[in-house]
């Protein structure tokens, strides 16, 4: 225990630090197009284009797919099925400033991927991603045959003519949630579901929104670090512990020769209107963006701790860094418009911001 509680005081102490110098070290590097354009061996590589900062700009043109024809939409993001009046949030593109987004082109993309698996590892928010990627590409080949299948925590769509699998594997924490006699155990050093993620020829990971949850919501009574039970920890720390355990398993796993990785980062929520300086409001009745440059909330705390993670893993992952433009979409949650949630500031409509997300997934594959 004395050295968990060392290692937990120089955890917190380095947390510190790094949230006090994070938003001025993020804007120096924003100001030279360099910041977080890929996490890989021996550090960042730098690219002339950043397309993650920005602003939301509106396109006639959006949506990139019409929800009423897309089968593969879940049902507590089909906001426009479950009555939103407004699609005002459709309707807005994202316009990097040094460069433009590349426009996407499902028949493209189909043929590069002919025959290959992209999987979706994560919470639900992953499941946003893989519904939107597969309504994008569905919108463009309207008449190919799909399959879909799901089974425990895997779903697949198969766009059967190119060959194209579509997997989402569902994993909160991405590191084992186990049954044991104790009751539920977070397991922080352990991750046995890997094995249903090799094979792949492009892997997107997710975690965060379920590591915040307590008490009743939590699905676990204990966490389990270094082979010792714990009734609780800050979750900083065992995000950090987490993370650093799917490093670890990357590292051992993944031959960049074969497989690309991502890591999609944090997704917001807009609960508190505070965070954009209307502390009254929440995101419902939002609609339009934030469209101020810097967005007052700041840089989230769990974005440190997967900068810092993707800073010392040892094989190319390529960071998704949608926090901030995520963040200037208040507008683009279901609000309560869906079948799961009385009030949604968490999760996002589709079509809306992951079709973003994909945009620049799609970007990164073809650059």
């Amino acid at each position: 225990m004395g050295s968990f509680s060392y290692f937990r005081l120089l955890f917190l102490l380095a947390l510190f630090l790094l949230s006090s110098s994070c938003q001025t070290e993020a804007e120096e590097l924003d100001s030279l197009g360099i910041r977080n354009i890929t996490t890989s061996v021996g550090g960042t590589y730098r690219r002339s284009c950043n397309w993650f900062r920005g602003k939301w700009v509106y396109d006639a043109s959006y949506p990139l797919y019409d929800p009423s024809s897309c089968p593969f939409i879940d049902p507590q993001f089909n906001c426009q099925k479950y009555g939103r009046p407004d699609t005002l949030y459709q309707k807005f593109r994202w316009q990097p400033f040094s460069c433009p987004l590349p426009r996407f082109n499902a028949l493209n993309f189909l043929e590069k991927y002919r025959g290959k698996k992209i999987m979706f590892v994560g919470d639900s928010l992953s499941l946003n991603q893989f519904n939107s990627l597969a309504c994008m590409i569905h919108a463009w080949v309207p008449n190919s045959r799909t399959t879909f299948n799901k089974m425990n925590a895997l779903t697949s769509v198969t766009f059967e003519e190119y060959g194209l699998e579509l997997n989402l594997y569902r994993t909160a924490y991405l590191v084992d949630l186990d049954h044991e006699n104790v009751g539920r155990v977070l397991k922080l050093d352990s991750i046995k579901n890997g094995d249903a993620w090799r094979g792949m020829d492009v892997l997107v990971f997710n975690t965060w929104h379920w590591w915040t949850h307590t008490e009743s919501s939590q699905p676990w009574e204990y966490m389990e670090a270094d082979k010792k039970l714990y009734k609780d920890m800050n979750r900083f720390i065992a995000y950090y512990k987490g993370l650093t355990t799917w490093a670890r398993w990357v590292n051992l796993n993944v031959d960049p020769a074969m497989t690309k990785v991502f890591f999609l980062g944090i997704s917001p929520v807009h609960y508190q209107g505070r965070e954009w300086n209307e502390p009254e409001r929440s995101c419902m009745k939002e609609r339009e963006p934030y469209f101020g440059v810097k967005y007052p909330g700041g840089t989230p705390m769990a974005w440190v701790v997967v900068n810092k993670v993707l800073g010392r893993i040892k094989k190319p992952v390529y960071f998704l860094d949608v926090t901030t433009l995520s963040q200037y979409r208040k507008d683009a949650h279901p609000e309560a418009y869906s079948e799961l949630m009385d009030v949604d500031c968490s999760h996002w409509c589709l079509p809306g911001l992951p079709d973003t997300w994909n945009l620049l997934l799609h970007a990164a594959l073809f650059s």
